[in-house]
């Protein structure tokens, strides 16, 4: 989902990078009213986890591999406003280091990955709250589906903007983006429901601080 640099063209560039700063600066201001003194040595924990899991492959199909975005889990455990400043700092250090995404495409994949995929995945695990809510099994249910929506709808923002660019027709782009993802999201949603469940068992007030802090 990592976009690399020649697919975009010059406007939806100019675009996502305007929509990744507003983001990640309404972001920035939010989060700096919401973490306390408990919350914010966990950013820099998460950070490396989510930036080590992201490291990892695993098979897909038709020779595809996927990784942990995380976006969902770093909502979770830390709020919405820190967990889109985490996910870009993950996705800044990649594309610098290990050149996994373009720089000129970074805007679009912080806007992806950091700003849409995680608040939609958020906003999937506050609104299940009250059907399924926090218990043994309601929470990790959330956390399972939150996860997998974030996954599909930033690949599928993905495949807007590379149709926008003109790289690829929107029906190629939608039907190759989503299916694959649709199946990565699966991987995703059980990690972020195995983690989340083991949160809750070991150290359920990380996840009542996030719930506190949307």
């Amino acid at each position: 989902m990592h976009i690399p640099d020649g697919f975009l063209s010059a406007g939806v560039i100019a675009g996502c990078w305007a929509a990744s700063v507003a983001g990640v600066g309404y972001a920035a201001r939010r989060a700096s009213g919401s973490l306390g003194e408990r919350e914010v040595p966990l950013l820099p924990v998460m950070g490396a986890f989510i930036f080590a899991a992201q490291m990892l492959n695993f098979r897909v199909t038709g020779g595809t591999s996927g990784h942990l975005l995380g976006g969902a889990l770093a909502a979770i455990v830390l709020g919405p406003w820190p967990a889109t400043l985490v996910l870009s700092a993950v996705l800044l250090v990649q594309a610098l280091v290990f050149q996994d995404g373009g720089l000129l495409a970074l805007g679009a994949n912080v806007l992806n990955m950091a700003v849409v995929g995680v608040l939609v995945g958020y906003a999937v695990y506050a609104a299940l709250r009250w059907p399924l809510g926090s218990g043994k099994v309601g929470l990790p249910v959330r956390a399972f589906l939150a996860a997998w929506v974030s996954v599909v709808t930033a690949a599928l923002l993905t495949a807007v903007e590379l149709a926008l660019s003109g790289a690829f027709s929107l029906g190629v782009a939608l039907a190759a983006m989503g299916s694959v993802h649709a199946l990565i999201g699966v991987g995703e949603g059980i990690i972020t429901a195995l983690v989340v469940g083991f949160l809750r068992a070991t150290r359920p007030d990380l996840v009542r601080s996030a719930e506190a802090a949307a």
